[in-house]
Formats: structure tokens, C-alpha cells, sequence
């Protein structure tokens, strides 16, 4: 049999392949690993389906792979869970296929597919679908061929699946626009000989900077952003923090000024929901999240990661310490799976380690806001008629203008201002 890459779900549905983890001849039982794919700038082992040896590895490392493309062949019979051989039909129609895809991708003159890790809609991936009605009757009016929207695991296309296939081709299109203009008013890119100037040195563009890069510009493209500045007097908190560490050291946790952040950042969301939000453009709804997940922009040699934090609001201080350790090391070890980044309702990018000041962070869609820290400094500050040295640090707030009014940010910025005052040693203490 052949085994190809599962629903990958979240609207996902093709990677990269970064790493083999199986040989041609090598008995695997199911659930073992065959590959690691690296999508939505995560990276996760694809697990096989059955038990069996492995006959033929039909990828190789820097692949591009889609949901529905085969990972290998598999003899079931050899691993002990058939009593016949491989039916050799699988075999024939991929090797059918095999050279009228490679046909098509060397015949293509555009660049889109390898700059996104998108498919195009012209693929048939359903070509028996089974649909309600209403789904049918919408995909009509929209002429959408069912046979190219990915269904579920039994073939079924609902309305969960024709928007993530409408949201590709939306993604597909931002794409272009970037790759062929730069965005709007941009003139299309040109190849430039830079060493004309002098000696130069070239470095690939890695997946997962490809995956950033197309995230980024589809954000830019698609969301009015505006951006909020102000600051925070952190000297109290700060000493506060000082004071009980060791407390949270003895329990394995490290209490960092980050912990205090999402505490604050989940008690402002409660009191302004919008901020937890989404837009869903195809519905035209505004979806209020009633959980809180918080996105942690983590800087690694690989590139900016997003692993999410779940549930902020119903943990403590000491609990939230050890996940943002937890997660902060699976990034930097490149050990975050899929679920790791999926459904945050709110992104922090913290800088304070780094150094530098205010910054305008980019909204991470499909959350409408994003928090970007900057490093906290002493500064002299006035306090009830006097001139007094306090550790201020620098807050910035993007948000969506199609979801988010000035005003409202504007009170949110002095209710999250107001959360990092409101932290006490009865509070913080083990």
C-alpha cells in the first residue's frame, strides 16, 4: 500500500519534508514516525497509519509534499497485519501520476507554488465528494468544483472545508499579488547583480523563512493596521519579581517578567473581548473567543516562532512560568508539533532581552491585536510634584481596524497599564 500524508487540519494541507526517519527494508509498527514535515512554521512527525516494511521512500528531504501525496510503500503482508501481498493498484496509478506532475512543475514558469507551499486549485483531490444541499448549491454559485476541496477524513465537504478551501485560494492570491508587485504600488521584484559593488556571499532561503515571509505579507496585505505606543512603570513589579524568584526557583520555575505580562495581558482580554477575537471574512462575523491562548514569539537561529500558551487565564503565576520555559525550549529545539502553534487568540513579541524600544509588531491573522515589549530602562518620571528614577518599559499595541476602534484600544492600553499595577505579594507569593 501506499501511505500519504494525512489531513493536517487548521487549513493546512501541504509542508516540507526536513527529515527521513525511516529506511527501504525497516519493519515499522503503527504510529512510528516515517517523516518530519515542517508547515506553519512547525515542525512534526508524521506518523504511518499501519504496521509493515518499508519498500520504497517516494520523498526526499526539501519536498514539497501535499495532503494526499504518497510518503512511501508499504508491504502489510510483511508486517504480520495481511495475509496477501500489496495490491499493486496504488502502485500503478502513482507511478502514472509520478511523471505528469513532474510534467507540470517543470513546465511551470511560475513561482508561486515553491515561494508558498500552496497548491493550485486546478488539482483533483476529491473526486468522488459528498456534500449537503446548501454546500452544493453555494459551491455552484461561486462555481467551485467540489473535486478539488479537500473533504474530511471520509471524503465529506462541509462548510468547514469549502472555507478552508475559499481561504486558500484567498492565500494562493495574496501570494501572487506579493511575489509579481511586492504588494501594492510596488514595482514587480528584478533580478540585481549586487556583486557589481563588491563581494557578496548567498545564503538559501530556508522553509520556514519562506513560511514567515508569505505569513507576514499576507497580514500586511489583508489587515487596516493601526499601532498604539505607551509605557508601563514596572519598578514595583520588578522588585516584587526579585523578591519571590527564589521561591519559584525552588519549585523549578523561573519568575521573569514575561510570566507578569500574560497574567496582565488575559485579565485585559476578559474585560475587552474584541481583542480576543477574529474576523471571519467569508461569514462576515466577528468571532468572540470565550477561551484565552496566548501566542509567545520566540527567536531562534531558525526564525521567529509562535508557540501558544492555553488557558492563561485559569493557571497561576507559577504554572506559567514553567510553560513559557517549556515552550521557549521545544522552539528553540525545534521540538514545537502542529497543535503547538494552532489556536492562540492573542500574540506578545518580546524584545525586553534584546534590547531596543518601541517596535510595531505585525498582527498575527487571523487574531486582530498583538502586544510587542520593549527593554525596560530607568527614566526620570514625575510623580505627585517630584522627579523620581523609575524602570519604565515601553508597550505597543497593533490592532485591526476593521474590528478594533481607536477608542477602544485607547482604553484597553490604560486597562493593561493599570493590570501591571495591580499585582501584589499576596498575589505573586507561592
Amino acid at each position: 500500500m501506499d501511505v500519504k500524508l494525512p489531513n493536517l487540519g487548521e487549513g493546512a494541507d501541504s509542508g516540507t519534508v526536513v527529515g527521513i526517519l525511516v529506511k527501504p527494508g525497516a519493519q515499522i509498527k503503527k504510529g512510528q514516525s516515517l517523516i518530519e514535515l515542517e508547515t506553519g512554521k512547525a515542525v512534526a512527525p508524521i506518523p504511518s497509519p499501519v504496521a509493515g516494511t518499508v519498500t520504497n521512500i517516494r520523498v526526499k528531504e526539501g519536498d514539497k509534499l501535499s495532503v494526499g501525496g504518497v510518503i512511501l510503500s508499504l508491504d502489510e503482508a510483511a508486517g504480520g497485519t495481511s495475509t496477501g501481498p500489496a495490491a499493486p493498484a496504488p502502485e500503478k496509478k502513482a507511478a502514472k501520476a509520478a511523471p505528469k506532475a513532474a510534467a507540470k512543475k517543470e513546465a511551470s514558469s511560475e513561482p508561486e507554488e515553491e515561494e508558498t507551499g500552496e497548491t493550485e486549485d486546478t488539482e483533483i483531490v476529491n473526486e468522488n465528494p459528498v456534500a449537503p444541499p446548501s454546500v452544493r448549491k453555494v459551491a455552484r454559485e461561486l462555481a467551485i468544483d467540489l473535486q478539488k476541496v479537500r473533504g474530511d477524513e471520509e471524503g465529506r465537504v462541509g462548510w468547514e472545508e469549502l472555507r478552508n478551501y475559499i481561504a486558500r485560494l484567498e492565500r494562493l492570491a495574496a501570494a501572487k499579488k506579493a511575489a509579481k508587485a511586492g504588494g501594492p504600488g510596488v514595482a514587480p521584484a528584478e533580478s540585481v547583480d549586487f556583486s557589481a559593488w563588491g563581494s557578496i556571499y548567498k545564503r538559501p532561503v530556508t522553509p520556514l523563512r519562506k513560511v514567515i515571509a508569505q505569513r507576514m505579507t499576507e497580514s500586511r496585505l489583508a489587515i487596516p493596521e493601526v499601532t498604539q505606543f505607551d509605557e508601563v512603570d514596572v519598578t514595583a513589579l520588578n522588585d516584587l519579581r526579585k523578591k519571590l524568584a527564589p521561591e519559584y526557583e525552588k519549585k523549578g520555575a523561573k519568575l521573569t517578567i514575561t510570566t507578569f505580562v500574560l497574567k496582565a495581558v488575559a485579565a485585559t482580554l476578559k474585560k475587552h473581548p474584541s481583542f480576543n477575537a477574529s474576523l471571519d471574512e467569508l461569514a462576515n462575523e466577528i468571532v468572540f473567543k470565550e477561551y484565552i491562548h496566548l501566542g509567545l514569539a520566540v527567536d531562534t537561529e531558525a526564525g521567529l516562532l509562535v508557540p501558544v500558551i492555553r488557558d492563561v487565564d485559569k493557571k497561576d503565576l507559577l504554572q506559567l512560568s514553567k510553560d513559557i520555559a517549556d515552550v521557549a525550549a521545544k522552539a528553540r529545539d525545534r521540538k514545537l508539533g502542529l497543535d503547538d502553534m494552532r489556536g492562540g487568540t492573542f500574540t506578545i513579541s518580546n524584545q525586553g532581552a534584546i534590547g531596543g524600544a518601541h517596535f510595531t509588531p505585525i498582527i498575527n491573522r487571523p487574531e486582530v491585536a498583538i502586544l510587542g515589549l520593549g527593554r525596560s530602562v530607568l527614566k526620570p518620571v514625575v510623580r505627585e510634584g517630584k522627579i523620581e528614577a523609575r524602570l519604565m518599559m515601553p508597550i505597543t499595541i497593533a490592532y485591526d481596524h476593521r474590528v478594533i476602534d481607536g477608542g477602544a484600544a485607547a482604553r484597553f492600553t490604560v486597562d493593561l497599564v493599570a493590570a501591571f499595577e495591580q499585582f501584589n505579594e499576596a498575589s505573586v507569593k507561592i
